[in-house]
């Protein structure tokens, strides 16, 4: 888990009890680490004993064993020292309300949207360590658990920090948004995702996401996306916060203006204009979305006090998260085949970047390009009972392999793939994307322990 960025404790447990108003029982101890997992318990850690589907108090003693420092939880526990209060949630949004103001010299940056929160908040993260000692999210931790969490998580002598922030439901992002008080909030765009949960679909998709700005302070920078439908909502949303709006795109007056965007082998070469400056750059990130995301990025270090000079070189560096474009060649008998894993997430708007993308990668003679798509085109091989009506309205030149789950498809994608391919996996990580991906990876690994078995 995070640690302390110093020597010094994260927190001490007379400061957890002060923070949460709770009742210290047992010796003190000091954090250095916080979690509500007890697989993850690293020596030093504080323990959350949430409720969910399970009770965290179930685990307590599973965490002291793994050599947790402390617990904070409902009711006295044996194995260790705890901080006792009446509801751990609140406890630990107390915790992070503490780190937040016991720190406030950090300035504070969230990041939304449909698509793209996680790289652009990991990709904004890279800019801020350039800049000096800073703090982020972790994994897609953004919901009502992860943002206090990442809160109190902050080490008190960071200088910038940045906060990724998701919603399932109408009513979200608004509270956490405010419990960070960010000086820059970022939405990266907005569309048909989660719409399930608003009367008026995408409408109130854009809504929710513009809510984001209702925790900006008194100066706060509004980052928006100017090629977006929903662009005007956004822009009366932020100016209604009172904040000051910077946008990036297409459009000539955009703040942050992209001119081109061209993928190659080692990524992609972008020409923008950033506040009236000329700008040519490059990428390790191939994907046309992120012609979009990186000039997001730019803006949200620019409103952290990051220079443009610094973004571009965290940019230059930046890798692909796993799961989320990580480009990879593997070699198998009588060449190599180029691996795309998208295997993270999926939803329309993804989708469709990745066909994008995948459109422009020159093919060498002989390869094909190839999808692999589980339940969330060129040859299209698909797995799992939804994307069987794909399958099977696709013309028959581009039909290629159906299975019933992803494990089935690996299996047989193993087989069917040829040197010269570029091969694109994509579906929802619940749908298991990844056992794909993870599979056409470890070809090389197996040709190779093959070929040292025959010899």
């Amino acid at each position: 888990m995070p640690q302390s960025s110093g020597r010094d404790p994260l927190w001490t447990a007379v400061e957890i009890a002060v923070a949460t108003g709770g009742r210290m029982e047992g010796a003190g101890f000091e954090a250095r680490g916080i979690t509500f997992n007890s697989k993850e318990v690293e020596p030093g850690d504080l323990f959350v004993a949430l409720k969910g589907a399970r009770d965290g108090h179930e685990f307590v003693a599973a965490a002291f064993e793994a050599g947790a420092a402390g617990a904070l939880v409902e009711r006295p526990v044996d194995g260790g020292p705890c901080i006792v209060v009446p509801d751990t949630l609140k406890g630990l949004e107390a915790l992070g309300f503490a780190a937040r103001d016991r720190a406030p010299q950090v300035r504070r940056g969230v990041v939304t949207g449909s698509v793209g929160k996680t790289s652009v908040t990991q990709a904004i993260k890279a800019g801020l360590d350039l800049a000096g000692p800073a703090h982020a999210s972790v994994k897609s931790f953004n919901n009502h658990i992860g943002v206090p969490l990442t809160l109190a998580r902050m080490p008190a002598d960071v200088e910038r920090a940045v906060f990724e922030i998701g919603m399932n439901a109408p009513g979200e992002i608004a509270p956490l948004s405010r419990m960070v008080q960010p000086h820059a909030a970022c939405v990266t765009t907005v569309g048909p995702v989660h719409i399930e949960g608003f009367a008026d679909g995408e409408a109130g998709v854009a809504r929710e996401k513009a809510a984001i700005f209702e925790g900006l302070g008194p100066g706060g920078v509004a980052v928006i996306n100017g090629d977006n439908d929903w662009t005007p909502t956004l822009r009366q949303a932020a100016l209604r916060a009172g904040a000051r709006v910077v946008c990036f795109g297409t459009p000539a007056d955009a703040d942050a203006r992209l001119i081109d965007f061209t993928p190659n082998p080692d990524g992609a070469r972008v020409e923008a204009e950033i506040f009236g400056r000329h700008h040519v750059f490059s990428l390790r990130q191939s994907g046309f979305h992120w012609g979009h995301n990186c000039l997001a990025v730019i803006l949200m270090l620019d409103a952290l006090d990051v220079p443009v000079e610094t973004a571009l070189q965290a940019l230059s560096a930046f890798q692909p998260l796993a799961g989320r474009g990580q480009n990879k060649s593997v070699a198998i008998r009588g060449g190599a085949f180029l691996l795309i894993d998208e295997s993270y997430n999926a939803n329309p708007l993804s989708m469709r970047a990745g066909f994008l993308s995948l459109g422009a990668r020159p093919v060498a003679a002989g390869g094909r390009r190839m999808v692999a798509l589980t339940d969330m085109l060129e040859l299209v091989h698909t797995a799992g009972p939804l994307m069987k009506h794909l399958h099977e309205a696709l013309r028959p030149e581009r039909r290629g392999l159906w299975r019933e789950t992803a494990a089935d498809l690996a299996e047989a994608l193993v087989e069917e793939v040829r040197p010269g391919d570029i091969v694109m996996v994509k579906g929802s990580n619940g749908s298991k994307a990844s056992v794909i991906a993870a599979a056409l990876a470890d070809m090389e690994r197996r040709r190779d322990a093959q070929e040292g078995d025959a010899s």
